[in-house]
């Protein structure tokens, strides 16, 4: 039997129809069946040890200021095998000899990565990189640095035990929560239906971030131990996309639903009188312009991949979360039209509304009873609502602060990400 042709990435499994990931060559599981994938592999067994005896006792182990790499960037300081290009302001991998077994390119504004470059150099055991995400596009390497991103790491889709729990806890919460809401807003008949149908509307929104954090949490548990190797067909996969496309819905509706909600209390409470109110027709037009507007947010980086890149593929929970210089342009503009400029507004809208409301109250307080007995159901109505628009967003601020610091390119500590990720 003739073995099949491979795609770009992929190698073929001997005489077997069948081609893997090159993440899974000389990996020490034998996953082709026919232990084809373990052939030809070497013994590259104890670099790590040798590396850290090496490095780390100077005073033992005699270093050689030498170079034995006959292909390296100007810029760029060797020795032996090792390659640091730390001030060569690179833009793309470079070119260098096979041999190499260390190449640290932090500090370089690289934007492609190609996978095959790295494969070419096979005895490379160590990659310094300057951003987490690119080390998804080399998971032959041995050891690939920054080995975290505060979310994911080289191990786990979520790098430590408090994300994992805090995932399953506030995805049971919103879930259970938000479907309690519904049902007894359902059972229970109140006087302002309008009112009550978009609070279950609103819940309806915010359970389907539930559903979104369970996912993450079991495909946590199904990559738990080998994140590194399948990252890259992660984030690339269709249910990544979708769980990408799921939270951006929620996200979207919950924030135009909150300022929706916001406005009507406001007009209802700064300007008692007038005839601004919606009545059951206009508010389910509203309604449904809102489900459609957060729709069409969530689906237009679908549109052209040429122009977003793969837009929910940035991390390994599928949310364009970060703003970085090497993504695609329309990507980056996207994520910050979004995050800076849709849900920023309409913080702002929500915060200037409650100020004008609580002074209006104040001011009401000072006039006839019969004003404060025209608006006082309103009043009340607005108070309760108000905890649940702060709770939401007090959510909001470090997703603006996080964006806010990464659009003027101020480096974010992974340790800062982890309640960022929480706060979804």
């Amino acid at each position: 039997m003739v073995a099949p042709l491979c795609q770009k990435g992929y190698f073929p499994c001997g005489n077997l129809t069948k081609c893997l990931p090159r993440a899974f060559h000389c990996d020490g599981v034998d996953d082709c069946e026919n232990g084809a994938d373990e052939d030809n592999c070497g013994d590259t067994s104890g670099w790590a040890t040798i590396f850290g005896t090496v490095h780390g006792n100077v005073n033992k182990v005699t270093l050689t200021q030498e170079c034995f790499l006959s292909q390296y960037p100007q810029h760029c300081y060797c020795i032996e095998n090792e390659l640091e290009c730390i001030k060569a302001d690179l833009k793309a991998v470079p070119k260098v000899s096979s041999n190499v077994t260390l190449l640290d390119l932090s500090s370089n504004m690289i934007t492609k990565l190609p996978a095959r470059i790295f494969s070419d150099l096979h005895l490379l055991q160590k990659l310094y990189l300057k951003s987490f995400r690119y080390c998804s596009y080399v998971p032959h390497v041995r050891i690939c640095m920054p080995s975290t991103d505060g979310i994911s790491s080289s191990e786990d889709l979520l790098a430590n035990s408090i994300l994992r729990v805090s995932v399953w806890v506030i995805a049971f919460i919103t879930s259970v929560g938000n479907f309690l809401v519904i049902a007894v807003r359902s059972l229970i008949k109140a006087e302002n239906t309008t009112h009550t149908e978009s609070i279950k509307i609103l819940c309806c929104a915010d359970c389907l971030m539930g559903v979104y954090l369970f996912f993450v949490g079991i495909f946590d548990i199904k990559y738990r131990g080998q994140y590194q190797k399948y990252a890259l067909l992660w984030m690339e996969s269709v249910p990544c996309r979708l769980l990408g496309f799921l939270a951006t819905l929620s996200t979207e509706v919950s924030v135009l639903l909150l300022t929706f909600l916001t406005l009507e209390k406001f007009l209802v409470i700064v300007f008692p009188f007038s005839n601004l109110h919606l009545g059951k027709r206009q508010t389910a037009v509203v309604l449904a312009g809102i489900w459609g507007v957060g729709f069409l947010i969530a689906a237009v980086p679908f549109t052209s991949e040429d122009y977003f890149g793969n837009f929910y593929g940035k991390n390994g929970v599928c949310f364009p979360l970060h703003y970085d210089q090497a993504e695609d342009f329309g990507s980056r503009g996207y994520s910050l039209g979004i995050f800076l400029g849709v849900n920023l507004l309409a913080f702002l809208i929500i915060v200037f509304s409650y100020v004008a409301m609580f002074c209006s109250i104040q001011k009401t307080a000072l006039q006839t009873a019969e004003v404060r007995n025209h608006i006082g159901k309103e009043v009340a109505v607005a108070n309760r609502f108000f905890f649940i628009v702060f709770s939401d967003a007090i959510c909001w601020i470090p997703v603006f602060v996080v964006k806010i610091l990464s659009l003027f390119q101020v480096e974010v500590p992974g340790h800062y990400s982890d309640p960022f990720m929480q706060a979804l």
